[in-house]
């Protein structure tokens, strides 16, 4: 791909030539048309002329000697000083109506007939063209001729081209340097961005700032500064991302260690049991760590992307609570579901929606007793959002934590739990556009709600 500067430069020139070219035949058809205008209103004159000579009262041999005096004038044409080049290419002849030839310029084509089709005509002569005109005197029994070659026409039509186009094509070649300085110099602010874009340095992701900028420069500019917003942000969440790994495996991995060494010097059977118990355990949750990281580090760009679907709210609620029913009826728990009559669709990311469920009914899980009861209800609120809500029956939880819940690697004094189910529903509600609440239930156990807009 050629720089914008050339592509500009092309086209630029390509229009201006057309544009010369279209001109100068426009010019070169008119200037014909005019030429033969002024030539033939000529022709007439000198016609009319000739006849006001002719028809002079004379005598027939005063007449023939006036006939002589033109001839003897007109064989002189273009051999002095003073007169005109195309002085003998234009010629004249009278006849009689017995076609006898009375008078001629020394310069006048020799006809085989006088001409009988009075006004403008074009004749070929011992290969020489010419215009003429032919005015008929009956008065007098005279037939006028007045004509000249083709030539004088045709060399001034070219030299009018000539005067024409080489000013043109001169004034051509000097536009085409004005354009291309004018490209330039339109063309420098473009210049100045890219670079400054090439001498940043590859890892610096600050915006640009480039003063003053034309408005057609600054959609690109604050599409760049979009663009270098989002990398960082990506970044900095990879970074977080890494430093959350680190810092909560740490302790997994060293706790794990001495259980591995606990079991390599156990001395008995059941001491080595109980290490690979601990350790068995401690596998379980540094597994559920990672699965939560990797659910986090997934669902924080898939819901940022707008291009979601129709999802049926309710049909997600059922599909995702078939696949915990297992889970919580290993741990001896109820589940149940209560949906409210209504429409529940809405354009939004079905699977964002059932990880945060998953995660809700997971935690709810964790601090229900044996034997309790997880409810899940989803009802409409207001026409314009869905309420999908979680309530175990386990202890509840201090008002003043209600908040820290949210946080990363918060578990609530679960030993089991990773602290990251909640910070991802939160995430997920954040990017779907509603809301996370959670508060104690009047009747016993926590109750997490879950706002879902009917349009996201």
């Amino acid at each position: 791909m050629t720089s914008l500067r050339h592509r500009t430069l092309w086209l630029v020139l390509a229009l201006l030539i057309l544009g010369t070219l279209t001109i100068t035949l426009y010019n070169f058809h008119d200037s014909s048309h005019e030429i033969t205008e002024i030539y033939d209103a000529q022709l007439a004159q000198s016609a009319r002329l000739l006849q006001g000579i002719v028809q002079m009262p004379l005598p027939d041999e005063q007449r023939q000697q006036l006939y002589e005096a033109f001839n003897t004038a007109l064989s002189q044409a273009g051999r002095h000083k003073v007169g005109h080049p195309y002085e003998g290419k234009m010629a004249f002849q009278v006849w009689d109506l017995q076609g006898k030839s009375l008078v001629r310029s020394a310069s006048a084509p020799v006809f085989d007939e006088a001409p009988g089709a009075p006004g403008f005509a074009e004749v070929s002569i011992q290969g020489v063209g010419w215009h003429g005109f032919l005015l008929p005197d009956e008065k007098r029994g005279l037939r006028i001729w007045v004509g000249e070659r083709d030539d004088v026409r045709q060399d001034l039509v070219d030299r009018i081209v000539r005067h024409t186009l080489i000013p043109n094509l001169i004034g051509l070649v000097l536009l085409a340097v004005l354009v291309w300085q004018a490209v330039g110099w339109g063309l420098r602010p473009l210049q100045n961005m890219a670079q400054v874009i090439r001498g940043r340095h590859a890892e610096s992701l600050e915006p640009l700032l480039l003063t003053p900028l034309p408005r057609e420069l600054e959609p690109m500019q604050a599409a760049l500064n979009r663009l270098l917003s989002q990398v960082g942000h990506l970044l900095q969440r990879e970074r977080r991302f890494i430093g959350d790994a680190a810092h909560e495996m740490r302790t997994p991995l060293a706790i794990l260690r001495i259980h591995v060494q606990n079991a390599l010097e156990a001395q008995d059977d059941e001491t080595r049991e109980q290490a690979l118990r601990f350790l068995l355990g401690g596998v379980d949750r540094l597994t559920r760590v990672v699965n939560q990281l990797l659910t986090m580090a997934r669902v924080e760009p898939e819901t940022a992307r707008k291009d979601w679907q129709l999802v049926n709210v309710e049909s997600v609620v059922r599909e995702t609570l078939a696949e915990l029913t297992p889970l919580l009826l290993d741990k001896g728990l109820e589940l149940s579901l209560e949906v409210a009559a209504g429409r529940y669709e809405t354009r939004s990311d079905a699977q964002a929606i059932g990880i945060a469920l998953q995660n809700l009914v997971t935690n709810a899980a964790n601090f229900s007793p044996a034997g309790g009861e997880v409810t899940v209800q989803l009802t409409e609120a207001g026409g314009d959002r869905f309420v999908l809500s979680v309530r175990d029956r386990g202890p509840g939880i201090d008002e003043a934590k209600i908040e820290r819940l949210f946080e990363r690697f918060y578990s609530r004094d679960n030993p089991n739990g990773a602290g990251l189910g909640l910070s991802i529903v939160e995430m997920i509600a954040k990017r779907l556009g509603g809301s996370i609440a959670l508060e104690n239930h009047p009747q016993g156990g926590l109750l997490a709600t879950l706002s879902i807009p009917r349009s996201s």
